[in-house]
């Protein structure tokens, strides 16, 4: 017990009680609200009953199918993309790097207006799209262009911290046995960085599911068409409380639902690839 070495490696006890204090507080800062929602949800009594009104079953469907088509677009586009990004050099790629990181921090509004801008009918494309019978403000599509503008890049930037700590070893050595590019990609690549490119994923199908100023200006709040979840539970706190209640407990339940199963399956493909 008298080793140097032995008290040198002790954790500074003063330091432990120290940061035990700002980590309780963060903790009740979080927990303190998700318990009083579950517990006036409890209290109000009407949660079954909500899930059976029509306005809130639409919602849930429409955020469902919309996010779920706003992540399968952002995986055919954005795993490509990052893998460019990561393994490819080339002149303005610092403008292409502000670029993707722009709708990270571009509030929700400020971006439905600017799609609105230039997809609308006086936006700059909008001619072209007159023209071509296309109509894309205030409908369905408007939901999932204003879902995947704001969650893409959650995915995009994920997938390329995971791409680019491969080691090229890995690449190198499966082309020296006479794989294709394309093949080393598949069999090499992607379950190397399967972890990053899964929590990307689970990013931005959370961003997308809960995605609400952009969509609200974008594609409007109309019921059965563009209502989402977060943009029902602006309506039914105007109307009926206990449905805004219901739909802001799903959504907490489905977002705590997906980040257990993905941390189970991480740690699942972790094990499996060891």
């Amino acid at each position: 017990m008298n080793n140097p070495e032995f008290k040198q490696n002790k954790p500074n006890t003063w330091w432990v009680s120290a940061g035990m204090i700002p980590t309780t507080i963060y903790l009740a800062f979080i927990l303190i609200p998700i318990l009083a929602l579950v517990i006036r949800v409890a209290q109000e009594g009407q949660f079954l009953p909500s899930l059976g009104n029509e306005q809130v079953i639409t919602a849930m469907r429409l955020s469902m199918i919309t996010s779920l088509i706003s992540v399968t677009v952002t995986l055919l586009v954005g795993t490509p993309f990052a893998y460019f990004m990561a393994n490819t050099r080339f002149p303005g790629q610092r403008i292409v790097d502000v670029l993707i990181e722009l709708p990270l921090l571009m509030p929700p509004v400020a971006a439905g207006l600017a799609m609105l801008m230039a997809f609308g009918r006086r936006g700059i494309l909008g001619n072209i799209l007159d023209t071509a019978g296309l109509r894309i403000p205030f409908t369905f599509v408007a939901v999932i262009f204003a879902q995947v503008f704001v969650a893409a890049p959650f995915y995009i930037r994920s997938a390329r911290i995971g791409f680019q700590g491969i080691d090229r070893t890995y690449y190198d050595l499966s082309l020296t046995l006479g794989h294709s590019p394309w093949r080393t990609f598949w069999s090499t690549s992607v379950p190397l960085a399967m972890p990053s490119l899964i929590g990307g994923v689970v990013l931005s199908w959370a961003r997308a599911i809960s995605e609400f100023g952009a969509t609200l200006v974008f594609a409007g709040n109309f019921p059965g068409r563009t209502q989402t979840m977060p943009l029902a539970i602006i309506g039914a706190l105007e109307s009926e409380l206990s449905h805004a209640l219901a739909l802001a407990l799903i959504l907490l339940a489905m977002s705590a639902i997906v980040l257990i199963a993905t941390t189970l399956i991480g740690s699942m493909w972790l094990r499996s690839r060891q």
